[in-house]
C-alpha cells in the first residue's frame, strides 16, 4: 500500500470524504459484525473486568459527545471507530460488548444473531503477556466467540450459522498495546534494536498468533475479515512527550511500519490457503499520515495534543474528571493522550468504507467486503 502523504492528495480526501457526508448510505447490511481488538474498538468490555489496574473509560469527561453525554466505556468524547464502521455498514452502532450480555444467553444469541457481539478489550494485545491480567487478550476473545456460536447452534442450528457467519463481517483492530509494551521495555534503546534479534522474534511471535487467530475464526466460520492495521504510534501524544519539539517519535512509527508490512504479508498469505476467505486491509498508518500532512483539510487545528488530559500537550496524565477540556473537541485529532476523537474516529471509519482499492485499503474497502456476494 505505501505510505502516501502530500496536500494535493489530503486536499482530494477532503472533497470526496465531504461528498460521503452528504450522500454515504448503507447498502446490503452484512447479517452482524463481530469486533475484536483493543481500545480502539471497545465499546465497554471492560467495565465488566474486575481489578483496580483494568483501564475503564467510565468516568467523565468520556462520552460527553455520546448521545446522553454518559460514558459509555468508549476511550472516545462520543462514538469510537467501531461504531462508525457499524454505521456504514447499515447498523445503529457497533454491536453490544460480550461481557454484558455473557450471563444472559437468550440475549446473547439474539444479538449474535441479528447485529453481532464486540468482544474488543482496551489494553488487549495479540499476546496474551500484553498487559496481562487486565483486559481480555485476543485469544481470549476468540474462545468467547466460539462459546457465543455455540450457542447461536444451540438455537438455530449448525447449517444456519454457518450460512450467517459466512456472510457477516469480523471487524480486527489490534498490536498497537504489543509494540507500546514492547517499545517500553526498550526504553531509549529503541532505534539501536531496530535490526537486532529481538525486534525480528517480537513480529514472528505476533504475526504467528495473529496468523493462527485467523485460522481459527476461520474454523469457526468466519469468511470475511475488516482488518485494520497499526497507526502512527509514534504520533499519539502520549509518544511526543519524548520527542523534540512536540514531533512525532520516528522509532515507534517505525516500529509500527515494519510490523504492518509483515501484517500485510501474512494475511495475503493466508487468504490464498484458505477457499472462501475474503478480506480487506486498511491502512490507518498511510491514512494518518496524510491527514497529519495537511491537518487543516479535514478542520483539526491541533494534531499533536489531547484534547482531555494534563500537563504538556494535555498528554502527561489520562483524561480524569479534573482534566482541562478543549473546547472544539472536532478540531483534535486525539481525544486523549492516545485515542482519536469521535471526529477523527468518523473521517477514519468512512474512509475505509468508502475507499478507491489500493488507496486506504486492499484488495476492496470495507463496502466491497460488506457487500460482496
Amino acid at each position: 500500500m505505501g505510505h502516501r502523504s502530500g496536500i494535493i492528495e489530503a486536499l482530494v480526501m477532503c472533497l470526496v470524504m465531504s461528498v460521503q457526508l452528504l450522500c454515504a448510505t448503507a447498502g446490503v447490511r452484512p447479517p452482524a459484525i463481530y469486533v475484536f481488538g483493543d481500545s480502539t474498538l471497545d465499546i465497554g468490555n471492560n467495565d465488566y473486568l474486575p481489578g483496580p489496574d483494568v483501564p475503564r473509560a467510565n468516568k467523565r469527561f468520556y462520552g460527553v459527545d455520546f448521545p446522553g453525554s454518559v460514558p459509555t466505556g468508549r476511550f472516545s468524547n462520543g462514538y469510537n471507530i467501531a461504531d462508525f464502521i457499524a454505521m456504514n455498514m447499515g447498523f445503529t452502532r457497533s454491536p453490544p460488548p460480550y461481557l454484558s450480555l455473557a450471563q444472559r444467553t437468550g440475549l446473547l444469541v439474539r444479538s449474535s444473531l441479528s447485529t453481532g457481539v464486540s468482544y474488543a478489550s482496551a489494553g488487549a494485545g495479540i499476546l496474551d503477556s500484553t498487559h496481562a491480567g487486565t483486559n481480555i487478550p485476543l485469544s481470549k476473545q476468540v474462545k468467547y466467540f466460539g462459546a457465543t456460536k455455540s450457542h447461536m447452534v444451540a438455537k438455530r442450528g449448525s447449517g444456519a450459522v454457518n450460512h450467517l457467519l459466512s456472510k457477516s463481517v469480523f471487524l480486527i483492530s489490534v498490536g498497537s498495546n504489543d509494540l507500546f509494551v514492547f517499545a517500553e521495555s526498550s526504553q531509549n534503546k529503541l532505534d539501536a534494536v531496530h535490526e537486532s534479534d529481538d525486534v525480528a522474534a517480537l513480529y514472528s511471535s505476533l504475526i504467528s498468533n495473529y496468523s493462527a487467530t485467523i485460522n481459527e475464526l476461520y474454523a469457526l466460520g468466519a469468511r470475511r475479515f475488516a482488518i485494520i492495521n497499526v497507526g502512527m504510534l509514534g504520533c499519539v501524544p502520549a509518544a511526543r512527550l519524548f520527542a523534540a519539539n512536540a514531533s512525532c517519535l520516528d522509532s515507534l512509527n517505525k516500529l509500527a511500519s515494519d510490523f504492518d508490512d509483515a501484517l500485510q504479508s501474512m494475511i495475503a498469505g493466508v487468504a490464498a490457503k484458505l477457499p472462501g476467505l475474503a478480506y480487506s486491509l486498511a491502512d490507518f498508518y498511510g491514512f494518518t499520515e496524510t491527514v497529519f500532512s495537511d491537518p487543516g483539510a479535514v478542520g483539526y487545528t491541533d494534531i499533536s495534543g489531547a484534547c482531555c488530559g494534563a500537563g504538556e500537550l494535555s498528554a502527561e496524565e489520562d483524561c480524569l474528571p479534573t482534566s482541562t477540556l478543549c473546547a472544539n473537541r472536532d478540531q483534535h485529532a486525539f481525544w486523549d493522550r492516545v485515542h482519536p476523537s469521535q471526529h477523527a474516529a468518523n473521517l477514519t471509519a468512512m474512509n475505509f468504507y468508502h475507499s478507491r482499492p489500493g488507496r486506504w485499503t486492499m484488495p476492496t474497502d470495507f463496502k466491497g467486503l460488506a457487500e460482496a456476494s
